[in-house]
């Protein structure tokens, strides 16, 4: 099997090299190494996890504005991949909602929220 019959395919067919017509050879998909998962393709497990998101209680998670700028500073970061962080594994948006949490670089990009002091 060579490597393109090995690779995902999206659908598409392809002429072969010597140009005799079509083939039923699909075009390898392409992954976004920037992505975050809310940006790739809405697959069910993306969905429940979004899902699983907004049902989180409110007093667990940082406000839309703070999650937005962890969500901004994490697509800036080398270490994301594919929706996930390559240093803990972790999918960012789950990560970056949490107050309790906190970037996982040794020189943090961002902090965890400080619980307020009543």
């Amino acid at each position: 099997m060579g490597n393109t019959e090995a690779a995902e395919y999206s659908g598409k067919s392809t002429l072969d090299e010597s140009s005799r017509g079509p083939l039923d050879v699909k075009e390898p998909r392409r992954f976004c190494r920037k992505c975050l998962t809310r940006d790739m393709g809405e697959t069910e497990y993306f969905r429940n996890l979004h899902e699983y998101i907004e049902n989180l209680d409110e007093d667990l998670k940082v406000s839309e504005t703070v999650y937005e700028r962890r969500l901004a500073l994490c697509k800036e970061c080398e270490k994301l991949l594919q929706g996930m962080c390559s240093i803990c594994g972790c999918y960012v948006e789950l990560r970056a909602i949490m107050k309790k949490n906190r970037c996982p670089l040794v020189k943090a990009r961002w902090e965890r929220e400080k619980e307020m002091e009543e």
